[in-house]
C-alpha cells in the first residue's frame, strides 16, 4: 500500500468514513456519519468540485473585505493571491466572510467589537472544515481579534496583513494618516490654517487603500505579528498597493499548506518567548499604546499573564531604534525600503530569543540568517544610536492608578515628563465635548486635563484618551499639556498622554473621585502617577459619590460589560481567556 512520506496512509487510500481532515472535518452529527459526509460532498460539487479536489488539504481564507473598511481595500487581489499559493503548494482554498472592523466606522468604539470579531473568527473555524487557516486583516483591531480567536482554537495559521497606504503630499510635504491628520487638524483648531487648506489636505491624507502608514496601532499589531512568528518573513512592511504585498500573500498561502501537513499548530508558535519577541519589537519601534492591550488579550487566550512591571523593566533596556512617526520622521514605505522587519529584528538580534518558532516551521534566527545581506539605510538605527534610550512605552504606577498606567515616553513632551499641576476634570466624553473649547473654561497651560469613565466599563474604551489642547490656549501657541484618562489613544497620536489608569472610573478606581483644583504629579523616570490627597479625603468622597458599575439590558452590550476586562487583562471578556495558567510574561 502507497504511504504518504510521513509514515501515514496518503489521503486517497484512506476510506472517506475514517478521515478526520480536509473536508471530513468536523462534520455535523446526524447520527450516521457517512450520510453526513456523502451530504456535505454533495452540497460541495454542486459549485462544481470534484472528488479530487476534495481530496486536498483544506485550508481557509478569512474574507474580511467590506465597503465601510477602506484599510482592506486590496482584500480581492490578496485573496486571489493566497488561493494560487495554496493550490500551488497542493492545497484546497476555501475563503469565508467575517466581521471586519474599521476604525473611523464602528461606532461606539472599535475597541467594542474587537471580541466581537475575534469570537465570529474562532467560531468559524471551529464549525467549518479546515486544515488550517490565512487570517487576513489590517485596520487596528481585526488583526488582534483574528489572532484572539485563532489562539483559542489552536489549529495552523498564518497572519496576513493587508498592507500600509502610500503617503500624498501636500504643497509639496509628506504627508500620511494619522499622524498628520491631527497634526493639521491641531493648527486649524489653533487658527494657524484655514478652512481651505485643511479641506486640501484632507484630499492628500489617504493617498490609496490600506492601513495608516506610520506606527499606528495597525503597522504595529502588523510588526508584532511578524516578532511573534505568525507571518512568513517580510510581511509587516511591503505597501498594500504593491507587488511585494502580492507575493507576501502568495508565499502566505503555500506556507498554511505546509503547516497544515506538518502539523504545525499555534501552541509551538505562540509561546512565552515569541511573545517577549514581540513585546521587544513593540517597545523598539515606538509602536502603538494599544499593542500593550492587544498583546494582553492574545496572551491570555494561551494561558500567559502580562506582568506590567517586568515589561516595563524590559523597556529600560529597549531603545527605540525604528525612525518612523510619530516618534521619529518617515512612514511605512520608508521603513520597507529600508529592509523592513529583518533590518529591525537584527539590529535587536542580541536581545530576541532566536529560538523562537515560527509558521515557517524554521526559527527566528534561521530566518534571520536567510534574510539576505543587510545594507546601508537612515530609518532603522543601530542599538549604539537611537532614536530614544528606552523603549517607546513607560508603566507607570501610583496611588491614582494602583493597577498601572502606560505613557508613550518616545512622542512625549520632555518638559511635561516630571511635572505637577492643578487637575481640570472632565467626567465624560460628553462632558468633554460641551467645555474643552468654552473660553471661559478655568484652564492654564501648566494643568493637568483629566478625562475620566472612558474605560472598557465606561464607555468601551474610545481612543479619546487625545484630549485636545483648549481651543484658547492653542490659539496661545500651546502644544502641549499632561492629559491623563482610563481610555486609550491612537497610536498614530503624540504628546504627554497617560493612559490606560487601571482601575478605570467606572469600577471604582481611583480616578473616579478626582476633582478639578487637585494636584497630580508624574515623575516617569521613578515610573510614578500620584494623586496629592489624603486617604482620608478619599473616603470621604467614595463615601459621598459612591459608582454605580454600567449595566445593558440585553444583547451584545450586556455581555460586553458584564465580561470585560480591565487594560492589564486586554480588555478581552473573562469567560474567553484560557483556563490554564501558564505564567507570567516577560519572564525575568
Amino acid at each position: 500500500m502507497e504511504h504518504s512520506g510521513n509514515g501515514r496512509k496518503a489521503a486517497h487510500d484512506v476510506h472517506p468514513e475514517e478521515r478526520r481532515d480536509g473536508i471530513s472535518k468536523g462534520l455535523t452529527n446526524y447520527g450516521d456519519r457517512g450520510f453526513s459526509l456523502f451530504l456535505r460532498k454533495a452540497f460541495i460539487k454542486g459549485a462544481g468540485y470534484t472528488d479530487r479536489a476534495l481530496e486536498r488539504p483544506v485550508i481557509g481564507i478569512t474574507n474580511t473585505g467590506s465597503a465601510f473598511n477602506p484599510c482592506h481595500g486590496n482584500m480581492p487581489q490578496l485573496i486571489e493571491a493566497v488561493k494560487r499559493g495554496i493550490l500551488m503548494a497542493g492545497g484546497l482554498p476555501m475563503d469565508f466572510p467575517t466581521i471586519s472592523v474599521h476604525e473611523a466606522f464602528s461606532q461606539p468604539t472599535s475597541m467594542y467589537l474587537r471580541n466581537l470579531m475575534s469570537m465570529d473568527t474562532e467560531e468559524m473555524l471551529r464549525a467549518q472544515p479546515m486544515d488550517a487557516v490565512v487570517l487576513i486583516g489590517g485596520c487596528d483591531k481585526t488583526v488582534p481579534a483574528q489572532l484572539m480567536g485563532a489562539a483559542s482554537v489552536g489549529l495552523p495559521a498564518v497572519q496576513l496583513v493587508t498592507g500600509s497606504m502610500l503617503t500624498g503630499s501636500h504643497r509639496g510635504e509628506q504627508v500620511g494618516a494619522c499622524t498628520d491628520c491631527r497634526r493639521y487638524w491641531g493648527r486649524f483648531r489653533a487658527g494657524e490654517i484655514d478652512e481651505t487648506e485643511v479641506a486640501d489636505v484632507n484630499d492628500q491624507l489617504v493617498a490609496s487603500v490600506g492601513t495608516c502608514s506610520v506606527a499606528g496601532t495597525a503597522s504595529t499589531m502588523a510588526c508584532i505579528a511578524e516578532a511573534l512568528g505568525m507571518t512568513v518573513p517580510g510581511c509587516a512592511t511591503p505597501p498594500a498597493v504593491t507587488a511585494d504585498r502580492i507575493r507576501v500573500a502568495e508565499r502566505s498561502g503555500q506556507v498554511a499548506v505546509e503547516m497544515a501537513r506538518a502539523g504545525l499548530t499555534l501552541d509551538k508558535v505562540l509561546t512565552a518567548r515569541n511573545f517577549e519577541n514581540a513585546m521587544r519589537v513593540l517597545l523598539a519601534m515606538g509602536g502603538s499604546t494599544n499593542g500593550i492591550v492587544h498583546l494582553a488579550a492574545i496572551a491570555g487566550r494561551m494561558g500567559y499573564t502580562l506582568d506590567l512591571h517586568a515589561l516595563d523593566a524590559m523597556s529600560r533596556s529597549t531603545p527605540v531604534l525604528l525612525d518612523l512617526k510619530p516618534s521619529g520622521d518617515h512612514y511605512m514605505e520608508d521603513f520597507h525600503a529600508a529592509g523592513g522587519m529583518a533590518s529591525l529584528l537584527h539590529e535587536l538580534r542580541p536581545l530576541l530569543h532566536l529560538d523562537a518558532l515560527t509558521v515557517t516551521g524554521r526559527t527566528l534566527g534561521e530566518e534571520l540568517d536567510a534574510a539576505g545581506p543587510r545594507f546601508s539605510q537612515n530609518v532603522v538605527r543601530p542599538l549604539e544610536r537611537p532614536i530614544y534610550p528606552q523603549g517607546g512605552i513607560a508603566v507607570l504606577h501610583g496611588n491614582l492608578a494602583p493597577g498601572g498606567a502606560i505613557i508613550k515616553q518616545s512622542a512625549a513632551d520632555a518638559r511635561l515628563m516630571e511635572h505637577e499641576g492643578r487637575a481640570v476634570v472632565f467626567e465624560n466624553i460628553q462632558d468633554l465635548a460641551d467645555r474643552i473649547d468654552d473660553p471661559d473654561l478655568d484652564v492654564e497651560a501648566d494643568d493637568v486635563l483629566v478625562l475620566k469613565n472612558i474605560g472598557p466599563k465606561g464607555a468601551a474604551m474610545p481612543e479619546a484618551g487625545y484630549l485636545p489642547i483648549p481651543r484658547k490656549l492653542a490659539a496661545a501657541g500651546v502644544k502641549d499639556m499632561l492629559r491623563i484618562s482610563d481610555g486609550r489613544m491612537s497610536g498614530t497620536a503624540f504628546g504627554t498622554i497617560v493612559l490606560h489608569v487601571t482601575p478605570e472610573a467606572a469600577v471604582g478606581g481611583p480616578l473616579a473621585w478626582v476633582q478639578s483644583g487637585d494636584r497630580i504629579r508624574i515623575s516617569v523616570a521613578g515610573r510614578r502617577i500620584d494623586w496629592l490627597v489624603s486617604d482620608e479625603e478619599l473616603r470621604r468622597r467614595q463615601a459621598a459619590s459612591p459608582v454605580d458599575v454600567p449595566q445593558a439590558p440585553r444583547g451584545y452590550q450586556r455581555l460586553f460589560l458584564s465580561s470585560v476586562t480591565q487594560a492589564d487583562r486586554g480588555v478581552d471578556f473573562d469567560f474567553l481567556m484560557a483556563a490554564e495558567s501558564k505564567g507570567s510574561i516577560p519572564r525575568s
